[in-house]
């Protein structure tokens, strides 16, 4: 069960925890900068299991399943840097405004979490400041050392989503998110569905906003950076071998797109 240390604590993250933020190639040389907010599943030591079964906490209420390893690979494979959070969305979610009923869930789909119920504002804001701040702060500075160096960027954020949601299927392989700013989202839908076996979402199976996201509003829309989200169905990449087999795939897509875009003068 999970205490609300805040009552007896001036910290949430002690020895024996890791940093929030995880980084790979950050001397990448692609106009690409790779995002995963829901990377890991780890639970800071001082909040327990927060009231939840193990069974629930490797569910996709804890984490993006398989996307860890999509990323990865996919880093790997176009020189990208990768900036990801280890924490599980459970403790705090770092794709959503701090603030709203789905920062610090006190239920996630259907599972209640008890370690979250009645937290006191000084709980809240020591999750925010050791977890969410650090992760989103180390995405502004290196977009920020990216400007400075006239650097292109383009903004990709890496998710995947539950095959069943709420008892409703969802038939889609893999969909792609947006809002203000349709010339990445359009390119991938194009090159996707260029391949015929693919079922794609087009802001399916999320659409982005305000409420319900925070990494492409606040890195990619305020910034100006053309963006867009990817959300890769979780049974398809729940192994190794699918992992890889959409890394290569992303990788080979968004070669193409890079060409394209340079030739528009936007990467």
């Amino acid at each position: 069960m999970a205490l609300d240390i805040a009552d007896v604590a001036d910290q949430l993250l002690g020895e024996g925890d890791i940093p929030p933020v995880h980084e790979v190639n950050a001397a990448g040389t692609s106009p690409f900068l790779l995002t995963a907010d829901h990377y890991g599943r780890v639970l800071p030591r001082a909040l327990g299991d927060l009231g939840v079964a193990e069974s629930d906490l490797v569910r996709h209420i804890g984490w993006d399943i398989g996307i860890a390893g999509v990323a990865e690979r996919l880093a790997a494979m176009l020189d990208a840097h990768l900036i990801a959070q280890r924490y599980s969305r459970l403790v705090i979610d770092c794709n959503r405004p701090p603030g709203v009923a789905s920062s610090i869930p006190v239920i996630s789909e259907a599972t209640a979490i008890p370690g979250n119920e009645d937290l006191s504002a000084a709980a809240k804001e020591m999750r925010r400041r050791e977890i969410f701040d650090p992760y989103h702060r180390r995405i502004g500075a290196a977009i920020d050392a990216r400007v400075n160096a006239g650097k292109p960027t383009v903004l990709v954020a890496l998710h995947s989503f539950t095959p069943v949601y709420y008892g409703e299927p969802r038939p889609w392989h893999i969909g792609t998110l947006y809002r203000r700013d349709t010339v990445l989202p359009r390119l991938m839908l194009q090159h996707l569905r260029d391949e015929s076996a693919l079922v794609v979402g087009d802001n399916q199976p999320y659409a982005v906003s305000d409420i319900t996201d925070y990494t492409i509003p606040v890195h990619g829309e305020a910034r100006g950076l053309v963006n867009t989200g990817i959300e890769i169905r979780q049974d398809l990449i729940a192994e190794a071998s699918g992992q890889q087999q959409w890394a290569e795939r992303l990788a080979r897509i968004l070669r193409e797109i890079e060409t394209t875009l340079r030739n528009q003068g936007m990467a």
